[in-house]
């Protein structure tokens, strides 16, 4: 985990903590405090306070209910969006839709699935969003959380196949038609592709988010090697300028990211649902 002092840890911005790093370069223990206020009520599931990406997916989350809550009921009982944040909400949700769910899932087995791949979309989305905002940090810049979500993709994709087929039908359409020989090499295979789609799904999130955040940090890091020389009256505006140019494309990749892992899961799960297609 990060340390305390944030500048000790430039790279702090793409790690875990106990501390949520303030402004002025002072910290303030997160896990201490919550570990207090929750007194001990979830060490049953090894929780004994928030880190920094705890606390920052639980941000995401309450932001998520207090926005699209109201904004569904609103669409309920209007029947069309109304103001340019619910336009802008209802295109996403719509792009997704029409592009990532129906063409893998169909007409009829998409609205099934879709409450779930716009909550990842939009939960995922957020987090990326949070580590452009400094002193904060992208929680899907951490393993642990991109894990949990693949793993979360993992369930419904298996549980969708298991209802959908059943458990015999599930079982046989694992292993495509092939001669007898050639089963257990297939089987094996067809196994190990179940246990690297999850993995797919959380390492390329994981990656592409840090990956964004380090870059960030090596151009900064160019104005602090060049030092007090006359080399650094050049360095600086440009180490600047591709800060401001990246920091434009990591807003972007923020968006890109949560629909491709959207659109995998979908891919997935419509793969699990209609094995035969």
């Amino acid at each position: 985990m990060a340390g305390e002092n944030p500048l000790s840890d430039p790279m702090g911005h793409t790690l875990d903590s106990d501390y949520i790093h303030l402004p002025g370069g002072s910290s303030f223990n997160l896990h201490d405090w919550t570990g207090k206020f929750l007194g001990g009520s979830l060490e049953w599931a090894g929780i004994t306070g928030l880190t920094k990406f705890m606390f920052l997916e639980l941000i995401a989350t309450i932001i998520l209910l207090a926005l699209l809550i109201p904004m569904a009921v609103r669409l309920r009982r209007l029947g069309y969006p109304k103001g340019l944040f619910v336009n802008a909400i209802e295109a996403i949700c719509i792009f997704i839709r029409d592009n990532a769910v129906v063409p893998a899932l169909g007409e009829k087995d998409a609205p099934k699935f879709l409450p779930y791949l716009w909550s990842v979309f939009f939960f995922i989305l957020v987090n990326n969003l949070f580590g452009l905002i400094p002193w904060m940090g992208s929680a899907t810049a951490g393993l642990g959380c991109t894990t949990a979500l693949a793993l979360c993709s993992l369930v419904l994709i298996h549980g969708s196949g298991l209802i959908s087929n059943g458990p015999v039908g599930y079982a046989k359409s694992i292993v495509p038609p092939v001669p007898l020989a050639l089963y257990p090499l297939m089987l094996f295979i067809e196994l190990l592709g179940h246990v690297i789609r999850p993995c797919v799904l959380a390492f390329r999130l994981f990656v592409n988010m840090t990956a964004g955040h380090t870059l960030l940090f090596v151009l900064m890091c160019f104005i602090a090697l060049t030092g007090p020389s006359l080399l650094n009256l050049f360095i600086t505006p440009l180490s600047i300028l591709g800060v401001v140019a990246f920091s434009v494309l990591e807003i972007l990749v923020a968006f890109l990211q949560a629909y491709v892992f959207t659109f995998l899961s979908a891919i997935f799960i419509g793969a699990a649902v209609h094995p035969h297609h």
